[in-house]
């Protein structure tokens, strides 16, 4: 669209358009058909089947059904060679990867519903156009590529054109560019520059963004998907975001699980056969029997619950988040966003309000708050000297007009003056329309760019007043008195410098001032012609510093990222002055700190932007494929990157980061529909907590695969040792499925509701490359492993627990079980801290462990058919818990040795600094 580089007679005879007349009936059809209508297409519905094809291929269901196969294949060698098969544990897997994908499409669903609820808040706005030489009024998505639009003050613009006439237009593009401040449009400019930036295409207008001050009309010249916004749109639905790094550590783990599952398999094969050799025993069927054993021992080794807990802990946090506010809308991001290590941060309305707001007032010769201001000349120009009017929505403050006049608006109802006056809030009633209902508008002179200024002049009784305000300049240079706490008095130019130095300070720390004067006017002039009579010899009643602030809650909100190792870098459209003076007030811009405009990024190369790109805290300018290319990049070299905006300028990068975030309340229809999680309260505190949580699940993912893999871990070496030594199987088939069937159900789901730990926010973020098996977890995993295999040997081979023969077996069995109970007490913690302060704290845990050993009594006591046991006497019982409880005393005792080792290493290092 090139129309920003021709004149508005040359784009209406490019379109054949006669402004006065507009489109007929005829024509408006024609349109529709050859350049669409004013609709975005609606991204493609992912099908059922899509849904199911996506959640099978998560890492660890993958390696699941490969179990399954096995196992079903197993059994079928099994029946083909007349030997009894055990299918129950293809079923298992099989039910196990039924859930996972089953929990996984189903809150996701959930989650698609709601939102597409949340974006059927619809705006089918009111249009003013001309057609059939008529002015009528159309709904948005009833406009075509030539229509007529008029537009004027709070009007939202339905479509992309080119104006065709302006009278003091502005208008806030600030979710296109992501500028905070209104653009100043002019019809009668031509540009040259094809590469002409957005936000300086002054002669453009764009769809979704909207007028705050003045009037104009334009010519549609693309609508729907063609428009700037469409455009973006459209480049998005075909981008695939990729892995998550949960997804990437979870293949890693299943890599890894199915490499030392195939060695170990090859090595009890090669056993095997070697056994078979030294006692002549080797024939086909025998190496046949030999390699199934083999292979269903990489099948124990596989921790057929996870994809399910996985799964439901996902699941329950979703609901959880939603509760608090964010809607999560792939499952898979609400862990994610706890690994998170960089913030790419749009400014307007995501750290700041993105709502003009008077921070300070000079009157006087004091800087003072809005709510100490008192004087009158002051609160009369506010209210009196402006077109813009506020409303009350949901009790909040809704700007109508321009947001600079809004913000005084706003400002008076703060006051002292207000609150002395006892002016009511109710702003559409009272407050400062009762003060323009007490004065009579005489004349108005419209702000102008070439006077810098707006005046307006008021009748009361029989003598009128005239108001001005504009840039601070002009009011100095209107101004011949100035108003003192002592009264008025001449401005001289001791005064006069005092002053600019004072206005200078607050401009560098990017306020934007407005300034104030006023006089009384003795006599009706001609108002028309004598404007410069009307602004001169003025009393200067002050300024105001306005500025748009930062959201109560970001502050804190980045103090805590900060302290959990999140670094957060501000891209934002806005110049370097004001995005540095945001980043300043955040406590974010260090002395080593960059603060970079976007084109300066454009003219490096990837590898010179990855030399700098730690130390960049803002990106002036930016645009939707800088940001893009910069989220990327901090991919590309280990970082977990979020993004959070509201714009269709930040859709891009939402969709390109590892976790999305938009604003719910202001965010575009783009920006939600590119985002993985949706702020329904548009607070940038809810993504702190929201981390907090995803850190929380990264950890109870990792204590249930600790407690599966030990159970893993202890079947698999009790059985290799056991063919190694010679000695019979210690359980069966059924009883083995068994013990994995009830450590996979309450007792491992209770650990993924075990409450988070007061440290979370204090620990550094988990690196994209770090394997989800620590080296702490596989020393645990081992050595409490390998503790209970040693008892299990010691029930099994010497009788420690006593019992008869018959019962040996249910004993070793029983013995294995409950072994795993008491181990899960030992995972809830990940670090070397003592299980007890934490024991009561998850009663659900507590409830699940007790009530799985009520079900292992009544198997072994009342289901020995099935389960090849015999019942046990109360003593046994007795002993196999106090047996099994060891587990718990030799962890303990092991964390207090490796503690005094640390304590005793890190004093020898203290004491080699000090020699």
């Amino acid at each position: 669209m090139s129309q920003f580089l021709k004149s508005k007679d040359d784009v209406l005879k490019e379109f054949s358009i006669n402004p006065q007349k507009g489109l007929d009936s005829r024509e408006i059809e024609e349109r529709r058909k050859k350049y669409g209508a004013n609709e975005f297409s609606p991204a493609k519905k992912t099908s059922i089947w899509e849904k199911i094809l996506e959640a099978l291929k998560e890492p660890m269901t993958l390696i699941l059904i490969i179990a399954a196969i096995i196992t079903i294949g197993i059994n079928i060698f099994k029946l083909s060679n007349g030997h009894e098969a055990e299918f129950g544990e293809s079923i298992g897997i099989i039910i196990a990867i039924a859930l996972s994908a089953g929990i996984q499409i189903i809150m996701e669903s959930k989650s698609e519903a709601a939102f597409e609820a949340l974006n059927n808040i619809n705006d089918d706005i009111k249009v003013k156009v001309i057609r059939n030489n008529t002015t009528q009024y159309i709904t948005k998505s009833e406009v075509v590529v030539g229509d007529i639009v008029a537009l004027e003050a709070g009007d939202k613009i339905p479509a992309d054109g080119r104006l065709i006439d302006s009278l003091e237009l502005q208008v806030d593009e600030s979710m296109l560019t992501g500028e905070s401040e209104a653009v100043d449009k002019d019809f009668t400019v031509v540009l040259s520059k094809e590469k002409t930036s957005l936000a300086e295409r002054v002669n453009m207008v764009y769809g979704g963004t909207f007028v705050t001050y003045g009037k104009g009309t334009f010519l549609v010249t693309a609508v729907g998907d063609s428009t700037e916004m469409g455009n973006i749109a459209n480049e998005l639905k075909g981008q695939n975001q990729g892995s998550t790094p949960l997804q990437e550590k979870l293949e890693k783990m299943a890599s890894k699980i199915s490499f030392f599952g195939g060695i170990g398999a090859f090595l009890i094969f090669l056993f095997e056969c070697y056994r078979m050799f030294a006692t002549n025993s080797f024939t086909f069927d025998n190496v046949q029997e030999a390699f199934v054993a083999s292979i269903a021992l990489i099948v124990a080794l596989v921790p057929e619950g996870l994809p399910t807990i996985v799964a439901m802990i996902l699941a329950f946090n979703i609901a959880k988040m939603a509760k608090n506010n964010a809607l999560v809308k792939k499952m898979v991001a609400c862990e994610t966003i706890g690994s998170i290590n960089v913030i790419c941060s749009d400014k307007t309305g995501t750290l700041t309000k993105n709502q003009m707001t008077v921070m300070h007032v000079w009157e006087r010769g004091r800087l003072i708050s809005p709510e100490e201001l008192k004087g009158e000349a002051l609160v009369y120009n506010f209210c009196i000297n402006s077109t813009a009017n506020l409303q009350l929505k949901d009790g909040r403050e809704k700007f109508v007009g321009n947001p600079t006049e809004c913000s005084l608006l706003q400002a008076f109802n703060k006051s002292s003056y207000a609150e002395d006056m006892a002016y009511a809030y109710d702003v559409n009633k009272l407050g400062y329309n009762m003060i323009r209902e007490k004065l009579e508008v005489a004349y108005q002179y419209a702000f102008s760019s070439e006077r810098k200024s707006m005046t307006t002049v008021v009748k009361n009784n029989n003598s009128f007043t005239a108001y001005s305000k504009g840039s601070p300049e002009k009011m100095l240079e209107f101004s011949k008195w100035i108003n003192t706490l002592n009264g008025v008095v001449e401005l001289d130019d001791k005064r006069r410098k005092s002053i600019e130095k004072e206005i200078t300070k607050l401009q560098k720390e990017a306020y934007r001032i407005i300034g104030f004067s006023h006089r009384a006017v003795k006599e009706s002039l001609n108002w028309g012609s004598e404007q410069h009579l009307v602004e001169e010899d003025m009393i200067f009643d002050g300024f105001v510093a306005i500025a748009d602030p930062l959201r109560e809650e970001v502050y804190h909100a980045v103090q805590k990222c900060s302290a959990a190792g999140i670094g957060i870098k501000i891209l934002t459209g806005d110049n370097k002055v004001t995005a540095s003076a945001i980043a300043k007030q955040l406590g974010i811009l260090k002395e080593d700190s960059i603060v970079i405009d976007a084109n300066e990024i454009d003219d490096l190369s990837d590898k010179e932007l990855e030399d700098i790109i730690g130390r960049i805290t803002v990106i002036s300018r930016s645009k939707p494929l800088t940001k893009m290319r910069v989220v990327n990049l901090l991919k590309k070299m280990g970082n977990v990157v979020a993004v959070t905006g509201d714009g269709i300028n930040d859709a891009p990068a939402l969709k390109n980061a590892d976790v999305g975030v938009a604003m719910g309340i202001t965010g575009t229809e783009v920006s939600k529909e590119s985002s993985d999680i949706v702020l329904l309260d548009d607070s940038f505190s809810t993504i702190v907590k929201a981390v907090e949580w995803g850190r929380g699940i990264y950890e109870n993912l990792q204590r249930f695969i600790q407690f599966q893999l030990t159970v893993n871990v202890v079947a698999v070496l009790t059985i290799i040792l056991s063919e190694i030594f010679g000695y019979d199987l210690p359980f069966t088939t059924t009883q083995l499925l068994w013990v994995n069937i009830i450590m996979d159900g309450p007792p491992a789901l209770s650990l993924g509701l075990e409450a988070l730990r007061k440290n979370l926010m204090n620990k550094t973020p988990v690196k994209r490359d770090e394997n989800i098996i620590t080296r702490d977890m596989i020393t645990r995993i081992i050595s409490n492993g390998v503790f209970i295999v040693i008892m299990l040997m010691l029930v099994q081979q010497y009788h420690i627990l006593g019992g008869s023969i018959e019962q040996q077996s249910t004993i070793v069995f029983t013995t294995f079980a409950t072994f795993q109970l008491f181990n899960a007490f030992n995972t809830r913690e990940l670090e070397d801290e003592s299980i007890f302060p934490n024991l009561l704290s998850n009663k659900v845990m507590l409830y699940s462990v007790g009530g799985t050993f009520i079900i292992q009594i009544l198997v072994v006591q009342f289901a020995g058919k099935i389960f090849s046991t015999v019942p046990l006497e109360i003593g046994l019982w007795i002993k196999i818990i106090l047996l099994s409880s060891t587990i718990i005393l030799y962890s303990e005792f092991v964390k207090m040795i490796k503690k005094g080792f640390s304590r005793v290493l890190t004093a020898n290092s203290k004491q080699a600094k000090l020699n």
